[in-house]
């Protein structure tokens, strides 16, 4: 079954569909949230909020939906309001041993330093840059599915990740 079909019958009352959905979904929200977050901790518990928040408004999810598009909008509304709730401003210079809590290990030593480099420099990156390039580049989403995501044109997430 689809994902859009399974979340049908999900909003349709069904609500043991979820858990499909939810190993479907779950280690990649999990790793778009923690790599937001730059904690895993918190990333685990944002994206159990995602699932919490699917089945509070499954009714809000529109038949012809792409479904990931719109747990990937849920997504970015928990990190937002998680990172309203803490009223704290992301440090362009964040623990760099934290993020590595939040990569999976790396063999050798000098691809440990490209990882070292990488998340430093992706620290120097704004919010909005950071997000673009985690769904892009870590999830792996196509630049049409990252502008429904975002609700913009394909055109703008062109630009906006060259720049990034």
């Amino acid at each position: 079954m689809t994902d859009e079909a399974i979340m049908e019958a999900v909003k349709n009352g069904k609500l043991e569909q979820a858990a499909v959905l939810f190993e479907r979904y779950h280690l990649r929200l999990y790793n778009f949230l923690a790599r937001l977050a730059m904690d895993k901790e918190v990333g685990e518990d944002l994206a159990q909020n995602v699932f919490l928040r699917m089945l509070k408004y499954r009714h809000s999810y529109k038949d012809g939906m792409r479904f990931q598009s719109w747990i990937y909008q849920l997504a970015r509304n928990v990190f937002s309001d998680h990172y309203q709730s803490v009223k704290r401003s992301m440090n362009s210079k964040m623990d760099v041993e934290r993020l590595a809590e939040v990569t999976p290990d790396v063999a050798s030593g000098e691809d440990e330093e490209r990882e070292a480099r990488l998340h430093r420099s992706l620290n120097l990156l704004s919010e909005e840059q950071r997000e673009l390039l985690v769904l892009t580049r870590f999830q792996h989403m196509k630049y049409e599915e990252v502008a429904e995501i975002l609700n913009t044109t394909v055109a703008n997430i062109k630009v906006k990740v060259h720049r990034a």
